[in-house]
């Protein structure tokens, strides 16, 4: 499982989860930034920074940010 970078970042794009990612997995994706599922440890220390409460455990994502999950697998990283 891998963490999920949700509707609140788009716009904002604070870099305080890019400077705490122990494995660099968090990329910027225009409007907003993205975690690549394929690298993320699932380590939630960027959730813990995140000051728009965008990040989310996959598993405990908001229903209303479900789509979320594929912009992450689908972007190309």
């Amino acid at each position: 499982m891998a963490h999920v970078i949700a509707e609140p970042c788009i716009g904002v794009k604070d870099k305080a989860c890019l400077e705490d990612c122990p494995v660099d997995c968090i990329y910027d994706a225009g409007d907003q930034y993205l975690i690549n599922p394929d690298e993320c440890i699932d380590c939630g220390s960027c959730a813990s920074l995140c000051p728009t409460n965008a990040i989310f455990p996959e598993d405990d994502l908001p229903e209303k940010w479900k789509s979320f999950i594929e912009k992450a697998k689908n972007h190309k990283f």
